[in-house]
C-alpha cells in the first residue's frame, strides 16, 4: 500500500470534496481584541460579553471568512463565497449570538478548539439545527489566523427529538389528566412467580391457588407500583404519591384477595388483557366499587414489567342498582318483602327446597276503619308500623311480607317446628289472626 499524497492539491480537493460544511476563518483580530480587554482588566470574559450583546457582535465582526467548501455552499443556499459573506447575517442571527459566547470564553481560557450546539439559517430562512467544531489549525496557535470550522446539520435528528418529546408530553398529559385512576405497575416479579409454578408442572392454576392460599397474597407482595395519576390521589383521598404508597395494604384488602386470585387465573390462562368490577377502599376506609381494566403493554409480554390498570368508579352505579334491586322485591310503604319476591323464592324452594316449607298468614284487622275515620294518612302509618312489628318478629332465614296492604305473610324453611306451630318462639307474641303450615308439594 502507497503512502498518502502530500501534494497540496489533494488536500484541496479533499476540503473541497467533504461531504459536511467546512469553513476556514482568521481569528487574529479577535485576538488582539481579547489582548486589549485582557489590558484593561477583564477577568471574567463570559459575564463581561453577557452584560453587552454588541461585545459579542464586536467579536463576530472581526472574524474573516477566507474559505468554504461546496456543502456549505449548497447547506446554506449561497451561490458563492461572495454571495454567503454578503448575506451573513441572515445565516448568524437569533440564538447564535449565545452559543458563540461559549465558543469565546473556551479561547480567551487557553482553549484550542470548541463545540456547540447551535441555530443557523439558509440564506431563505429555513431553520438549521448544527453541530459545531472548531480547531485552531497546528502552527497557528498563537496568532489564531488559521481556525477551521466543521458544521454538521442535525435538523432532521433534532427535529425527530423534538416531535418524541411532543409525543411523550402529550402522553404524559392523557394519563396525568385522565378522568379515570390510570396505575403503572411492573408485574414481573408475578410473572416469575407464575413461570416457576408452571415450571414446576402444575397443570391447574385454580386447584393449585385452592390448595396453596399463601400464593394469592404473595403475588400481590411482588407487584411494584411505578406511578399513578391525579385522579387516583383524589379516588382515595391521598394527598400525595408517597402517602398512597405507604399505605396499600389498606387499599388492596379483604374482597381484593378473591378479585386478584381471578386476575392471576387470567394471567395464567394468557389473558393480557382483562376487565372486572373489584372492591377497593379509599384511605378514610370508604368502600368504592371500581370496574378495573387491567392491560400488559405492548412490548413488555414477554416479562410484564410495565402494565397499566385503569379504575373507574362505579360505586354511585351500584348503589343505584342495589336501590333499584330493592325496589323491585320490596313494598316501598312497609319496607317487606313484595309478592314478586315471593313468586321467585316459593319456586326457588319448590325446584331446591329444603322442603318441608312453613307459610303463616296474619291479618291485618281495622285499616278501613282508619282510612275511612282517620285518613289514608293514618292508614299508611298503620301499615309501616305493621310492617315494622311482622319484620322484627320474622328471624332469618324465615321472610315477611305485605299483600293487597290488609295482610302479611311468613315464608319459614325447615328446620321448622312440628306442623301447626309458629315457625319462631317470637312469633308466638304477634297479633296475627290466621297461622297455617301449608307443606310444598314433593
Amino acid at each position: 500500500m502507497s503512502a498518502l499524497s502530500s501534494d497540496p492539491d489533494d488536500d484541496a480537493k479533499m476540503f473541497d470534496l467533504a461531504p459536511v460544511s467546512l469553513w476556514i476563518e482568521d481569528y487574529s483580530a479577535v485576538r488582539a481584541l481579547f489582548e486589549q480587554w485582557r489590558a484593561d482588566g477583564v477577568g471574567d470574559i463570559k459575564a463581561f460579553l453577557a452584560t453587552d450583546s454588541d461585545r459579542v457582535r464586536q467579536c463576530s465582526e472581526r472574524i474573516r471568512i477566507l474559505k468554504v467548501n461546496r456543502k456549505t455552499l449548497s447547506l446554506f443556499g449561497a451561490r458563492d463565497l461572495a454571495h454567503l459573506m454578503a448575506n451573513l447575517g441572515q445565516v448568524m442571527r437569533d440564538d447564535t449570538f449565545k452559543s458563540h459566547l461559549e465558543e469565546l470564553a473556551k479561547l480567551w481560557n487557553g482553549r484550542t478548539s470548541f463545540s456547540s450546539h447551535t441555530v443557523n439559517y439558509t440564506l431563505t430562512g429555513e431553520r438549521l439545527d448544527i453541530q459545531l467544531h472548531g480547531t485552531i489549525l497546528p502552527g497557528h496557535e498563537k496568532s489564531w489566523d488559521r481556525v477551521m470550522i466543521a458544521i454538521e446539520d442535525v435538523t432532521e435528528r433534532e427535529s425527530a427529538r423534538s416531535r418524541l418529546a411532543e409525543s411523550e408530553n402529550y402522553a404524559f398529559g392523557l394519563f396525568a389528566h385522565s378522568p379515570v385512576s390510570l396505575w403503572v405497575e411492573d408485574f414481573s416479579g408475578v410473572k416469575r412467580l407464575i413461570d416457576d409454578v408452571r415450571a414446576r408442572g402444575v397443570e391447574d392454576f385454580r386447584v393449585f391457588t385452592d390448595v396453596h392460599e399463601e400464593f394469592v397474597p404473595r403475588c400481590m407482595s411482588e407487584i411494584r407500583v411505578l406511578d399513578v395519576n391525579s385522579r387516583t390521589l383524589e379516588l382515595f383521598g391521598a394527598p400525595d404519591k408517597e402517602t398512597l404508597l405507604r399505605n396499600l395494604a389498606n387499599i388492596f384488602r379483604d374482597e381484593m384477595g378473591p378479585h386478584f386470585r381471578e386476575q392471576l387465573i387470567d394471567l395464567w390462562d394468557g389473558k393480557r388483557f382483562q376487565q372486572r368490577e373489584v372492591v377497593n377502599y379509599a384511605l378514610d376506609g370508604t368502600k368504592l366499587h371500581l370496574l378495573l381494566q387491567f392491560s400488559v403493554l405492548p412490548s413488555h409480554e414477554r416479562d410484564w414489567s410495565l402494565v397499566q390498570v385503569a379504575l373507574t368508579d362505579i360505586t354511585a352505579r351500584k348503589k343505584t342498582e342495589a336501590y333499584l334491586e330493592y325496589l323491585g322485591t320490596h313494598d316501598v310503604l312497609t319496607r317487606t318483602l313484595n309478592r314478586s319476591f315471593f313468586v321467585d323464592e316459593l319456586n326457588r324452594l319448590e325446584r331446591k327446597g329444603p322442603k318441608p316449607v312453613t307459610i303463616i298468614i296474619a291479618d291485618l284487622n281495622g285499616l278501613k276503619t282508619a282510612n275511612d275515620e282517620l285518613g289514608h294518612g293514618a292508614g299508611d302509618a298503620l301499615l309501616r308500623r305493621a310492617g315494622e312489628v311482622f319484620s322484627s318478629l320474622v328471624e332469618k332465614p324465615a321472610r315477611s311480607r305485605a299483600s293487597a296492604a290488609t295482610s302479611s305473610r311468613s315464608c319459614c324453611p325447615p328446620p321448622t317446628p312440628p306442623a301447626g306451630k309458629p315457625c319462631s318462639p317470637r312469633s308466638r307474641n304477634s297479633s296475627i289472626s290466621t297461622t297455617s303450615t301449608i307443606p310444598t308439594s314433593s
